[in-house]
C-alpha cells in the first residue's frame, strides 16, 4: 500500500469540532507538523475531510 505524508498548514482555531478531532486522529497537533500514514480508505477519508487545512504528498 502507498504511503502519504500529511502536513498541517493552517490553524485549527475557529474550525468545527469534528475537523479538530479529525486532525487529532491523524496525529496533527501543531502547525507544520508532519506525519506519515498508509493510504487506506479510512485515512484518505479523514484527509478529504480536512483537505483545506493540510497538504498531502505521496511518498
Amino acid at each position: 500500500m502507498a504511503k502519504i505524508r500529511v502536513t498541517q498548514v493552517k490553524s485549527k482555531i475557529g474550525r468545527l469540532q469534528n475537523q479538530k478531532r479529525t486532525l487529532e486522529a491523524l496525529g496533527l497537533r501543531k502547525m507544520n507538523q508532519v506525519v506519515e500514514h498508509e493510504a487506506t480508505p479510512q485515512i484518505l477519508g479523514m484527509v478529504n475531510k480536512v483537505k483545506h487545512l493540510i497538504s498531502v504528498e505521496e511518498i
